[in-house]
């Protein structure tokens, strides 16, 4: 594990602004509390772990350049291990006895909604690091994403740069998120015309074999395969079985740790629809690429460890404008507007209460285990 090693760094150019009052020395008052709940283990682990390195960085850079005028942060991390059950006992915990002023997570759709529930009724704001998921987040006015609506991805999906021919796309995801998803590709599918939808199949999420989906979707030798899921799991199945068709998967399959139990002969000729690309970032991204890849020991950041870095830094700017004795409904208040960030540009004014637009997607390659940035954006 990585926990621990982080150095000292300055923070890079949008979080600068963020902490402009902040003074040379830390020790002026007891640290201002914020707490996190992501998935470290479980089915999410490929999420949380990332989630976790972006907050700790967070953490250690601006308490580096003196905290919050002369006080320290610190952020309380706990591990939901996936479970939603987990994740409402340990942000009570965060909530009611550690006093936190801002709750960051969860990691995977089940535990964000559930930590939702108890943020929502306590007015604590919630920066997560999923997508707007079911109606009922549409209720909770202080919860904030991180992540991209899951309508954003289904379009970001349909725009992906892979030639079809007549014999259409097959598509394989699992039984969680892979279901959200797969629900509003069928309903923005009549914008994308050329895309046919043929044998859909599903594995269950914590799944460690998805041979049997696989070769069903061998026996129609479909142009492209689309994978809905973040575990390594299906692209073994896929590539096992000998499949050659370019695989289009979802930026939650990104990750390094998903790439590792991958296998470099898995990890071939598949494009992820996502926001950073650590071999070629975009301009705005390499500083903290690069802040990143210095106190991580070489580490490379990808798009949930910026999501979290964001997060802290968004929280940093409510606090900037409100103060740490303001509470939740000045904090939202301050949250809810437009904020340049590292993964992506968010308005958190919203509907979606993250903002982010399809143009904020870059399209990555994966050829024999290495990420490649390609020129294909999207610009509507």
């Amino acid at each position: 594990m990585r926990t621990g090693r982080l150095g000292f760094a300055l923070t890079i150019g949008a979080a600068t602004a963020i902490v402009a009052h902040i003074q040379p020395t830390l020790g002026q008052g007891e640290p201002i509390k914020f707490g996190a709940v992501v998935s470290v283990t479980g089915v999410g682990a490929g999420l949380g772990v990332n989630e976790r390195y972006g907050l700790q960085l967070a953490e250690k850079t601006i308490n580096a350049k003196g905290g919050f005028k002369g006080r320290p942060i610190r952020i309380i991390i706990e591990d939901d291990t996936s479970s939603p059950d987990t994740a409402v006992t340990k942000v009570n915990d965060l909530i009611f006895d550690q006093k936190v002023i801002t709750v960051f997570g969860g990691s995977l759709l089940g535990p964000s909604v559930a930590i939702g529930g108890i943020t929502d009724s306590a007015n604590i704001p919630q920066l997560t690091f999923t997508g707007l998921g079911p109606a009922v987040e549409l209720k909770r006015k202080c919860v904030f994403h991180m992540l991209p609506p899951h309508e954003l991805n289904a379009r970001g999906f349909s725009n992906m740069p892979v030639r079809l021919e007549p014999r259409g796309s097959a598509w394989l995801h699992d039984t969680g998120y892979g279901n959200v998803v797969m629900r509003e590709i069928n309903n923005v599918s009549g914008d994308y015309k050329d895309i046919q939808i043929i044998s859909p199949e599903k594995y269950e999420m914590a799944a460690t074999d998805a041979t049997a989906q696989a070769a069903k979707i061998r026996a129609i030798n479909p142009d492209a395969i689309f994978v809905i899921g973040t575990t390594a799991t299906p692209f073994r199945a896929i590539r096992q079985l000998q499949m050659k068709q370019p695989i289009v998967a979802v930026n939650g399959a990104s990750s390094y740790e998903v790439l590792n139990a991958m296998g470099s002969i898995v990890a071939n000729d598949i494009v992820f629809p996502e926001f950073i690309v650590n071999e070629d970032p975009l301009p705005n991204q390499k500083e903290f690429v690069e802040t990143f890849r210095k106190e991580m020991n070489g580490g490379r950041a990808k798009n949930f460890e910026a999501a979290a870095w964001d997060a802290v830094h968004v929280a940093m700017r409510a606090l900037d404008k409100a103060g740490p004795e303001a509470g939740g409904d000045k904090l939202c208040a301050a949250m809810r507007e437009p904020y340049a960030g590292v993964m992506a540009s968010y308005d958190f004014s919203a509907g979606d209460m993250s903002g982010i637009k399809l143009s904020s997607f870059v399209f990555s390659k994966l050829v024999n285990g290495q990420y490649t940035r390609t020129p294909f954006r999207i610009n509507k």
